[in-house]
């Protein structure tokens, strides 16, 4: 039976670098889920996680017992899986979507400031995984600074 598993999870504040953690989570991701045949997105802001997968109730039950141990994760809600009829996100192994000011206005309307998983229930939640279907995907940057390009000693 394929379903819809969702998650928020806080990111731990003394958890170290960000662009690493989203880049392995990421990849990792696209990697097991690509073997498995699993769909969804990722959303990061305000130092919150928001996931949607789809794909065989087995294969997320097990891959979100392996989320709930990861410590990048803290507070983790699960959403109750609900059964669905056809792969919605089935163009992405899993979508990434960065910070978006439509996603701020739509906590806006529940009375928060901007994105807080916490505001998120059975009823809202259709419409914000709609949302984030229709948000473009987001490709995320390498790092980059003093310490991660060449540096010339002889200039």
């Amino acid at each position: 039976m394929k379903i819809r598993l969702c998650y928020s999870s806080i990111r731990p504040v003394d958890a170290g670098d960000l662009i690493e953690d989203l880049n392995d989570i990421l990849s990792k991701a696209r990697d097991f889920n690509a073997k498995h045949q699993i769909y969804g997105v990722l959303y990061y802001a305000n130092n919150a996680f928001f996931q949607c997968l789809e794909g065989e109730e087995e294969i997320l039950n097990d891959l979100m017992q392996r989320i709930m141990q990861d410590p990048r994760h803290h507070e983790i809600n699960v959403f109750k899986a609900i059964e669905i009829k056809r792969i919605y996100f089935k163009k992405w192994s899993m979508k990434y979507v960065q910070k978006s000011s439509k996603i701020d206005l739509f906590f806006q309307q529940l009375d928060a400031d901007g994105f807080h998983p916490s505001m998120l229930n059975e009823d809202v939640l259709p419409q914000f995984v709609n949302e984030l279907l229709q948000e473009k995907q987001t490709k995320l940057r390498r790092k980059v600074g003093l310490h991660q390009r060449g540096i010339n000693p002889y200039l």
